[in-house]
């Protein structure tokens, strides 16, 4: 069933209140009336309370009615926050620049206002030392105690130990304060003088190498990852299909007498 009101020639009742142009009461009007009234505005009749006795009517254009509705429907999902969960995996004897490159990530995404899920992979005898992720999980947390806090505490889950940080920025206060920044800086292009045309360049070309230097970043991190991933595939196959050591074997007592 359509889920639009009627118009116009799709009214079948014998008679209406209508409702003017301006919001202002007309009163109960034969349809045919109506109809009239809005071929003299030309606008459309349109049924807004079907249930009511009898159905009101008003006088609009219907084409911009459905328009303006429409690019409100449109900017309130533009304005809708959706809740998002990164991910970022470590390693308990991380390298300094390692860590460095991925808090730098987990910063970004806090500022964003969504949350982080940090993964800290044990290999091999590394998961005799569950004390290693725990402080560095803990280390994780004090570095970006201003953005974010400790939603879910570490807890171990299987080879992995797994923190969640959650952010003290809403995700819509997140959203607004960035459109804020990039209206400001799409103003600032705008309004630029021709002296400071090189400056606002060499700006933009900065920003442009930050950007590739990060995704270089994300890339490598993607890759360490798979990398690690297949080396605890690895791991986990040695274990389960490594033969027992054989047992040394005795010489026998003859040939060692003879020897």
């Amino acid at each position: 069933m359509s889920t639009e009101p009627r118009i116009n020639d799709r009214i079948r009742v014998p008679e209406v209140r209508l409702v003017g142009p301006s919001g202002e009461q007309v009163g109960i009007v034969p349809l045919a009336k109506a109809l009239e009234l809005a071929q003299e505005y030309d606008l459309d009749l349109v049924e807004v309370a079907a249930t009511a006795r009898p159905p009101v009517c008003k006088l609009m254009d219907y084409g911009k009615f459905k328009y303006e509705s429409a690019m409100k429907a449109r900017e309130a999902r533009k304005n809708q926050a959706h809740t998002v969960i990164k991910e970022m995996k470590l390693r308990p004897k991380i390298d300094p620049h390692d860590y460095d490159t991925k808090k730098g990530h987990v910063v970004r995404f806090l500022k964003q206002g969504d949350k982080v899920k940090i993964t800290i992979m044990f290999r091999g005898r590394e998961q005799s030392r569950p004390e290693l992720g725990f402080r560095l999980l803990q280390r994780l947390a004090d570095d970006v105690q201003d953005l974010g806090f400790i939603e879910s505490s570490p807890k171990q889950d299987g080879r992995n130990m797994i923190m969640v940080l959650g952010p003290h920025k809403k995700k819509t206060e997140a959203m607004a304060e960035a459109r804020a920044i990039a209206d400001a800086r799409k103003a600032e292009r705008q309004g630029r003088t021709p002296g400071s045309d090189a400056a606002a360049d060499s700006e933009e070309l900065l920003d442009d190498q930050d950007d590739v230097l990060d995704s270089e970043d994300v890339a490598e991190d993607l890759a360490e990852d798979l990398a690690e991933d297949v080396a605890e595939a690895q791991d986990a196959a040695a274990e389960t299909e490594a033969p027992e050591a054989a047992a040394p074997v005795e010489q026998p007592a003859e040939a060692s007498q003879g020897a």
